[in-house]
């Protein structure tokens, strides 16, 4: 544990969804959904009405429709998200060159040492926000705290337009009286085989030996066996040239048949897509990232001897590849796509984006 690092974690609030209420005032306050409304459509993004019905990025479209009839769908507007987020960006800047984005909606920031001068993590938090919303229109959520983990697990506890902060003082009694469940990084099926254990709270997590998460849940034993003691030693990377542009999400609720699989390939295709569309950038590669429940992870990977320079093209190897993985030994909890490849460019930073939405 570091305790003199201060680091914030900024969310946006439904951000997609929220973009469409501020830009069409005619849909401020009614269910919405970001996606298509066809037969095999899927929500990109959920306003917080549509979230009351059980609307959730990733559901097939006509499942949310059952959930919530009247619910309104508008197609994604890409260049539009990314123009809002650049000037979010330019606010984060603004206070600290420590900004690591992670996707479009959602940044770290280490502000131990912040540009403006103020005096406290927590007053940045709280200018950011202020600046965020006077600027957009849009409101975000912040966590402030002294590591990336606690800073993420703070930003959700006052959503949506809401800040948390957690102390060094208070970390490790926040970490014990936290059901694992919250804990960024263990899904419902991690949180199911925990319990199998009797592990439910992170005091539970504490008094079970490194030797033993391990044994029980691998790699990721190591990580649990860190976090539940409030330790995260992981450094704000600022962005860094990339030559790949991809676009993968952490579900809420685990992908565990094919269709679904197949319909989440689909929209992080699409994200991909308009990037590629946008910049005028066509790779050559298409990589598909799939983690299962048990945080195993698999990629397929297919190279062209030409750039993919159409929608459909792109679609079609994402969804061949990710058939690759057929028969799903486990449910999914994250799936990604990305096209790297790019013949003839030096290095580059497009953002990567996401469907984890706040």
């Amino acid at each position: 544990m570091n305790p003199a690092r201060k680091i914030i974690h900024v969310d946006m609030d439904a951000f997609y969804a929220s973009v469409e209420q501020r830009d069409d005032p005619s849909l401020a306050g009614q269910p919405l959904a970001v996606g298509g409304s066809r037969e095999r459509g899927v929500v990109a993004a959920a306003s917080y009405e549509a979230r009351a019905f059980g609307v959730r990025s990733a559901m097939p479209s006509r499942t949310a429709l059952r959930l919530c009839p009247q619910l309104r769908f508008v197609p994604p507007r890409f260049e539009r998200y990314r123009e809002i987020s650049a000037r979010i960006r330019e606010v984060f800047l603004e206070h600290t060159s420590l900004v690591e984005p992670l996707s479009l909606d959602e940044a770290y920031l280490d502000v131990t040492g912040n540009l403006q001068g103020l005096p406290t993590a927590t007053a940045v938090a709280r200018r950011i926000r202020a600046e965020i919303l006077g600027r957009t229109g849009l409101t975000a959520s912040a966590g402030v705290s002294y590591n990336k983990f606690l800073a993420k697990l703070a930003s959700d506890m006052r959503k949506p337009n809401g800040m948390f902060v957690i102390t060094p003082e208070q970390g490790p009694a926040f970490v014990e009286a936290l059901e694992v469940s919250r804990f960024h990084g263990v899904g419902p099926a991690t949180a199911a085989r925990m319990e199998a254990l009797g592990i439910r709270t992170g005091r539970d997590l504490r008094e079970r030996s490194l030797a033993f998460l391990q044994e029980h849940f691998g790699k990721a034993g190591a990580h649990f066996h860190a976090i539940a003691r409030g330790e995260d030693h992981r450094p704000v990377v600022p962005d860094r040239p990339r030559k790949s542009s991809g676009s993968e999400t952490t579900y809420a609720r685990d992908l565990a048949t094919p269709p679904e699989v197949e319909q989440g390939i689909a929209a992080l295709a699409e994200e991909v897509w308009a990037w590629c569309e946008k910049t005028g950038t066509f790779g050559r590669t298409v990589t598909v990232k799939v983690k299962f429940t048990d945080f195993r992870q698999v990629t397929r990977s297919r190279t062209s001897p030409v750039p993919v320079t159409s929608r459909t093209e792109l679609a079609r190897i994402s969804r061949e590849l990710a058939h690759g993985v057929f028969p799903l030994p486990k449910a999914v909890r994250l799936l990604g796509v990305t096209v790297s490849g790019f013949d003839g460019m030096d290095a580059v930073r497009p953002d990567q984006i996401s469907l984890d939405f706040g």
